[in-house]
């Protein structure tokens, strides 16, 4: 959140003693609300959640801000979190945001993301993915996370460690996507002198590309996607990541497509996708539903009107063979 008010607000702006900049006309559509938080039973995990959102402030100076005056009270993070109530819609501006994209990555100990993206107008025009198990490096990807965390605790703060988690995140219009190392103690490595520009994927062969999709069948269809694959060329294994990380694979080069063909009846969440989205637009890739629209933000918390699934590209060659392959399939599938 720090990063991207760094990006919203003006040089001067300081966090905490202008607890107006997070309060005035600030709305957020998310899964979680404040009532487990208010309970007499919760006190602890209140106390420390506080602890947590006031350090977290407190290095408001990494990110170009001014840290604040003094800390937030309880009452002042039960109210913010309280305004996780708003429905979305086609106009104003509000947040999107999930905390833990990915619950069962999380609970493993694999991959998931804190995801966040500003709407302004039913349109997603900034996005943040937050990615704890995501290594900088590509070349990590092939050790297992609990190896990648062991060496990540040896490592100095000044070292860089390639293999610890990322901050991707862009905004829309500029043309451009960036990514961070997460953990960022050392001054060498602050940002935004740690941050570079990543791009998607030159490859455009059907036979030389990866597709990423969810873990869980009753997420996809993972035999759909794999009929799809066959008859589009790709070979290669797909990959199958819990969470958004999937659209950061897609932004930063690491996979070429994204495929997720859910069951019917089944409705797609706008926080599973917003910051993806712009994320992989800015990065230079295409991500529309299978009938080769744009995705609909401007409807509420689910992304109405999807034309069966929902398709992500490194570039539009390969996305057009996707959507041809997808409308050749269809009508044979059971979804």
């Amino acid at each position: 959140m720090l990063l991207v008010s760094r990006l919203e607000c003006p040089s001067n702006c300081e966090l905490g003693a202008n607890r107006g900049f997070w309060s005035k006309n600030v709305s957020i559509v998310a899964e979680e609300d404040v009532q487990a938080l208010s309970k007499a039973d919760t006190v602890g995990l209140l106390e420390a959640v506080v602890k947590t959102v006031n350090e977290c402030l407190a290095e408001a100076p990494c990110f170009g801000l001014s840290a604040p005056s003094t800390g937030l009270s309880a009452s002042e993070v039960l109210e913010a979190i309280s305004r996780c109530n708003s429905t979305g819609g086609p106009s104003g501006r509000f947040w999107v945001l999930d905390p833990v994209d990915g619950t069962l990555g999380f609970v493993r100990g694999d991959q998931y993301a804190i995801a966040l993206a500003l709407v302004e107008n039913g349109e997603p025009v900034l996005g943040v993915l937050g990615c704890p198990n995501y290594p900088m490096e590509k070349e990590w990807l092939s050790y297992s996370n609990g190896y990648r965390r062991m060496l990540s605790k040896l490592a100095s703060p000044a070292s860089g460690f390639p293999g610890k988690g990322c901050i991707i995140y862009a905004r829309k219009g500029s043309g451009k996507a960036w990514m961070q190392p997460l953990h960022q103690k050392d001054k060498k490595f602050i940002w935004p002198n740690s941050a570079r520009e990543i791009r998607v994927s030159t490859i455009d062969n059907p036979a030389l590309a990866t597709f990423c999709e969810p873990v869980e069948k009753a997420n996809s269809s993972h035999s759909f996607t794999a009929g799809v694959a066959h008859s589009v060329g790709l070979r290669n294994q797909p990959l199958r990541v819990y969470s958004m990380v999937k659209y950061a694979a897609i932004a930063r080069g690491d996979a070429e497509v994204f495929m997720k063909f859910a069951r019917a009846g089944y409705k797609e969440k706008i926080w599973d996708h917003a910051a993806g989205v712009v994320i992989i637009q800015e990065a230079g890739g295409v991500v529309t539903d299978a009938g080769g629209h744009p995705l609909c933000f401007s409807r509420g918390m689910y992304l109405e009107n999807l034309d069966r699934g929902i398709i992500a590209c490194s570039g539009a060659s390969l996305h057009e063979k996707i959507l041809g392959a997808v409308d050749a399939s269809w009508n044979s599938s059971s979804l």
